[in-house]
């Protein structure tokens, strides 16, 4: 009795949500994520606490919004709502990372034209970008454990960094410099043909 093989599909690795979730959890990650910190909560929402995403999905997906024109929390929020829930997911995770912004920025901006000393306000904005640099070092350090092996992932790390900041070099062309030394770093091993025998070892047979 022989038995057919059942075909196995391939899981995907980004489980499917409710539009009305991802605008939800983007929505807590817009009106939180204080300081510019938006990496970590997005990693803490989306991976540690959804399971939406692994920590390979998040850098991939990070990578490709830092590539990108324009803000990488909008960007990321694009990028991740359409892998999670196609491209309703996309828009409602846009909407729901951008409204909060939108509404405190616009109260901001009010009040800040009012006139009289902000001493209180000044701050406790310092004190929400040190705690952001903070959250950006603690998310890329753990992301980094995982996804950084071996020296060449190290040193194309360092030299993205000093292309941009000690040579000045546009994002751009620093990730396509390093990129394609990564590209050519990493490339499959070519494929050896088997060596031929050797004339006394086919008389020996």
């Amino acid at each position: 009795m022989t038995t057919q093989a059942v075909p196995v599909t391939p899981s995907d690795p980004s489980p499917k949500a409710a539009v009305v979730d991802i605008f939800v959890t983007f929505l807590i990650i817009g009106a939180t994520s204080f300081g510019g910190g938006v990496v970590a909560y997005l990693r803490n929402a989306l991976v540690n606490q959804k399971k939406w995403l692994d920590d390979q999905h998040f850098l991939e997906l990070m990578s490709i919004s830092n590539t990108l024109p324009g803000l990488n929390a909008t960007n990321m929020s694009i990028l991740a709502g359409d892998r999670i829930g196609g491209t309703l997911g996309s828009i409602a995770a846009m909407v729901g990372m951008c409204l909060p912004g939108f509404i405190f920025m616009t109260i901001a901006g009010i009040l800040y034209g009012v006139p009289g000393d902000r001493v209180l306000v000044t701050a406790a904005l310092r004190g929400v970008a040190a705690a952001a640099v903070g959250l950006l070092a603690a998310t890329w350090w753990q992301i980094g454990k995982k996804s950084v092996k071996g020296f060449y992932d190290g040193f194309f790390i360092l030299a993205a960094v000093v292309m941009v900041n000690y040579f000045k070099l546009s994002v751009p062309i620093a990730l396509l410099a390093v990129g394609a030394l990564s590209i050519f770093a990493h490339r499959p091993a070519p494929a050896h043909p088997p060596e031929k025998e050797s004339e006394w070892i086919r008389f020996l047979r």
